[in-house]
């Protein structure tokens, strides 16, 4: 009963900044956690951020910690990633998930029940 698109992916070069947008469907969007993962060919996928349902709570990856944020518009049913001060490191499909409840740190996709179709980021040095 969730459906989830992403959009906002490109090219840019390192140093650069995206935002990525997760747009949903559904009036109970704002009561998900909703978490962003990243997958590079021959990799598992992995976790970037996670966003409670009220957008109090938030965990990042180390990796990104200090250089991507989060944020949603409940009303608009939208979650943003911006992704600042991007590094080639970065480059993967991006993609957005909401759970109908988290059981731990919202860490590992199996957590996730609803999942988007992902959108490519691309960072060149």
């Amino acid at each position: 009963q969730v459906h989830l698109v992403e959009s906002g992916g490109g090219l840019v070069q390192a140093g650069g900044s995206l935002r990525l947008s997760c747009a949903a469907s559904g009036r109970t969007f704002s009561s998900f956690p909703v978490g962003w993962f990243r997958q590079v060919p021959g990799k598992e996928r992995e976790f970037v951020v996670r966003i409670s349902w009220s957008g109090s709570s938030t965990v990042f990856a180390d990796s990104v910690k200090g250089r991507f944020t989060i944020s949603r518009d409940n009303a608009k049913n939208i979650v943003y990633l911006q992704m600042n001060s991007l590094k080639p490191e970065d480059t993967a499909v991006y993609y957005c998930a909401a759970s109908e409840g988290l059981y731990g740190t919202g860490s590992s996709p199996a957590e996730y029940d609803y999942w988007g179709q992902g959108t490519q980021v691309t960072v060149s040095s």
